[in-house]
């Protein structure tokens, strides 16, 4: 009987444990992002899969090759692997993001979420800009273009 007992405790936290990991592994990183506070824009279309250390935050997410897309007057690049450290409205330590601004690649560090607005950190200087900026995800190539240059492409 004592037996039966323990096979029973055993085969029930399997299966929490088992439950659990399977809905955690449901999630993607945008949806992981917003359990940070974070809209999912600040990523491009097309992550294939991240890993999240939950107790320090330390997390890498994946792309299928690096992504290059302009957005307004700003050009961005993401590399393959971006890495960094998350916790609620706080990235820092981010690593394999970039932005142009003007002759100069600068690498994104940091970025905070303060309210209705989100500041990006290149280290020395910082930028602000508003939330709803970052609802959607843009696409590596055309940005938020594509429909227009993919219409234009149409029509040759």
């Amino acid at each position: 009987m004592a037996s039966r007992s323990v096979t029973f405790l055993i085969l029930i936290s399997l299966s929490l444990s088992a439950s659990f990991a399977a809905a955690d592994e449901k999630l993607s990183a945008y949806q992981l992002l917003q359990r940070y506070r974070f809209p999912a824009g600040i990523l491009p279309k097309g992550v294939s899969g991240y890993e999240l250390n939950s107790q320090t935050g330390e997390f890498s997410a994946y792309l299928n090759g690096t992504c290059n897309f302009a957005v307004d007057s700003y050009e961005l690049s993401y590399k393959s692997t971006i890495r960094g450290v998350i916790s609620p409205g706080k990235i820092s330590k981010l690593k394999g993001v970039s932005v142009k601004v003007l002759f100069f690649w600068l690498n994104i560090v940091e970025l905070i979420l303060d309210g209705d607005e989100m500041q990006f950190s290149v280290g020395i200087a910082s930028a602000n800009f508003p939330v709803d900026n970052f609802y959607e995800s843009p696409q590596c190539g055309c940005g938020f273009d594509c429909n227009r240059l993919n219409g234009f492409a149409a029509s040759i």
